[in-house]
């Protein structure tokens, strides 16, 4: 890889493999795209009332099922991140280097699944629509511009020498 990627990163910016770092702002989307999950497991720690949280946050709780489903393929590349290291299988690697594609698609889905959600059933408000369609550009736009990310792609953790 040529040398002009690596020009301002310092040491603290890889891992123990000589690998960069997985983009910062990966884990923000990965941590909108999986929003309803977060909001689940959160319900589940309360002892004392495990549906309460759930229908603060959706008042609706077919919008909670629907963010559940879209949140699928954020779980895929959560997998894919878990299980990406030297000697990792095949469909690991390949899975990796389409990781962007997955998180597009993942983010489109999950906007695709709010604008039903409030076209059909009026699940949700316009504004939040707004809200999300907005948020969803910027994470593609992100995803798209990011030269960090794009560099992780490229990279792929390989057992390094012992010293």
């Amino acid at each position: 890889m040529s040398h002009k990627y690596y020009a301002n990163l310092l040491p603290k910016h890889f891992d123990n493999f000589d690998c960069l770092k997985l983009a910062p702002g990966i884990y923000i989307i990965l941590l909108f795209i999986l929003r309803a999950y977060i909001i689940w497991l959160m319900s589940v720690t309360n002892m004392r009332d495990h549906v309460g949280f759930i229908q603060w946050v959706y008042p609706q709780t077919a919008l909670f099922y629907l963010n559940l489903v879209s949140g699928v393929i954020g779980l895929f590349i959560v997998l894919i991140l878990s299980l990406r290291r030297p000697n990792a299988k095949n469909w690991v690697r390949k899975c990796w280097k389409q990781c962007h594609i997955l998180l597009i698609i993942a983010l489109v889905f999950d906007l695709a699944i709010g604008v039903l959600g409030y076209l059909i059933w009026q699940l949700q408000t316009l504004t939040w629509i707004v809200i999300q369609c907005l948020l969803v550009i910027s994470a593609v736009a992100y995803i798209l511009r990011s030269k960090r990310f794009t560099i992780n792609l490229m990279e792929f953790p390989e057992e390094l020498p012992e010293k």
